[in-house]
């Protein structure tokens, strides 16, 4: 059973069950009052009957068989002021009427004679009529006419007046009709409060469905959009927040597979290069081209440097693999920094020597400051930078700069040459994985193309952060931000 007819079965019960007892509380409160059911419409059409007047008929009655008894009395105003007693709290009084003249009226009564000459007239019944209702000014009345059979031609009439509330009089007429827009007003408010509450639910778990089924399909964009606090439009969040993570997994998922396949397609091919020259090289020994000593030591040397150039790149990529996978353990260690540093840049001082490229070193730092490293991870960090710098060097003067200086909270190292410098666009590039700007991929300048991507997880590693900046025919400038600490 669905959640729809689940909400429309209970709400349908809701209504149909309280009617029931509605109608069947009336029916067994009739049944009380009445004896049976066959006085139903009597006791519409009745006034007696609807509202309750026993003590005023309680008070005609005992007039009447007084008058039987002492006929007189009918012309006694001190008796006729005592029933009046007796009705003043009720809103009613007495008026006595003898052959067509008014006798006694009861002080409560309204004072203008002209509705006493529409009195019903004298028919000689003895019981009493149904009760007539008629406006008197601004109020209307009730008559109960009562006739008493007198010798001779003596007619008289005891009339019982009360005063009828506006609202029960209306109450009286309209009952049915009342009741009737009760029960459907009753009805249309269920309807529509059952309605409001089915959209507000139904409506909301349609468009959950519906995305889901997009998403099930693959298509994570249909936006959803549940409004309200309550625990459908809470659910609605939560989905869309589910949504969006699985949008963007889906990306990552699909971004991770173009990577692969790239990385796969630069693998196969930085790895066939040397494979194919070491190939090439062993053909011609074995087809006797390399006829003379000479030419054997000069394709064994290709072998070996092609060998070694196939070794480093399955190394660099072996590394950048296990930093990739935070397989990789660093080693940490509270370090001097200025030390640590006047000791590298004297290894570089001679390597860069032989090349014939200056190098100036600008350190503006203290003496206590202390980073926390890996000592050969960083310093692998500064020579593929160094390395990068040196391949793409095109100036005949080639310089380095080393800039370092301190920040509240971090030590910074800027690395500046005056190669031949990065197009803007590809700047944002120079940290991936295999990316190089030497399109061509020439062994002069191809390298491996994971130096700066290892760089930049070794930094990461350490919780900093390398950036660059470059201008093209003016040179290229790395920058690290390594975090400083406390000694122990």
């Amino acid at each position: 059973m669905s959640i729809r007819l689940k909400l429309l079965l209970s709400y349908a019960a809701m209504l149909v069950i309280p009617l029931f007892f509605i109608m069947l509380i009336s029916l067994l409160m009739v049944v009380m009052f009445r004896g049976d059911l066959q006085n139903l419409k009597g006791i519409y059409e009745s006034t007696e009957d609807i509202f309750n007047h026993e003590d005023l008929e309680q008070v005609a009655k005992e007039i009447i068989r007084s008058a039987q008894r002492q006929p007189d009395l009918l012309r006694d105003d001190s008796y006729l002021n005592e029933m009046t007693l007796q009705l003043q709290d009720k809103n009613s009084g007495i008026v006595v009427r003898q052959n067509d003249a008014i006798f006694y009226r009861s002080p409560g009564l309204p004072q203008d004679a002209a509705w006493l000459a529409e009195l019903t007239a004298y028919d000689g019944h003895t019981t009493s009529q149904a009760y007539v209702e008629k406006k008197v000014g601004n109020a209307a009345y009730a008559f109960l006419h009562y006739d008493l059979n007198r010798s001779g031609n003596e007619q008289i009439s005891l009339f019982m007046i009360t005063k009828v509330n506006p609202l029960t009089n209306f109450i009286r007429k309209y009952f049915i009709v009342l009741f009737s827009l009760l029960i459907l007003i009753f009805i249309l408010t269920h309807v529509l409060l059952t309605t409001m509450m089915s959209k507000s639910i139904i409506r909301p778990l349609h468009k959950l469905r519906e995305a889901a089924q997009e998403m099930k399909e693959g298509k994570m964009d249909l936006q959803i959009q549940v409004a309200g606090k309550d625990e459908i439009g809470q659910l609605g969040v939560a989905f869309e927040e589910m949504r969006l993570r699985l949008q963007h997994s889906t990306s990552v998922q699909q971004q991770y597979e173009e990577n692969r396949k790239e990385l796969i397609a630069n693998i196969s091919h930085d790895l066939k290069t040397p494979l194919t020259a070491i190939r090439g090289y062993v053909a011609g020994m074995m087809d006797g081209i390399a006829d003379t000593p000479e030419k054997s030591l000069k394709y064994m040397q290709t072998i070996a440097l092609k060998s070694d150039e196939l070794d480093h790149l399955i190394n660099e990529l072996f590394l950048y693999s296990k930093l990739d996978l935070n397989r990789e353990p660093f080693q940490f260690e509270v370090v001097q920094l200025l030390p640590f540093l006047s000791d590298w840049i004297e290894e570089l001082e001679f390597e860069l020597e032989k090349r014939g490229i200056a190098f100036l070193a600008d350190i503006s730092l203290d003496s206590e400051t202390v980073v926390s490293l890996d000592r050969d991870h960083f310093k692998r960090v500064l020579n593929n930078i160094i390395q990068n710098s040196m391949k793409y060097m095109n100036k005949a003067q080639p310089n380095i700069h080393l800039t370092v200086y301190s920040t509240p909270q971090a030590a910074v190292l800027e690395i500046a040459d005056n190669g031949k410098g990065i197009a803007a666009e590809a700047v944002q590039h120079v940290f991936e994985r295999f990316y190089r700007t030497d399109k061509s991929r020439s062994a002069h300048t191809g390298g491996s193309g994971l130096g700066l991507a290892i760089a930049r997880q070794i930094m990461e590693g350490h919780g900093g952060v390398i950036s660059a900046s470059s201008e093209l025919d003016v040179g290229t400038t790395i920058k690290l931000c390594i975090p400083t600490t406390t000694r122990e």
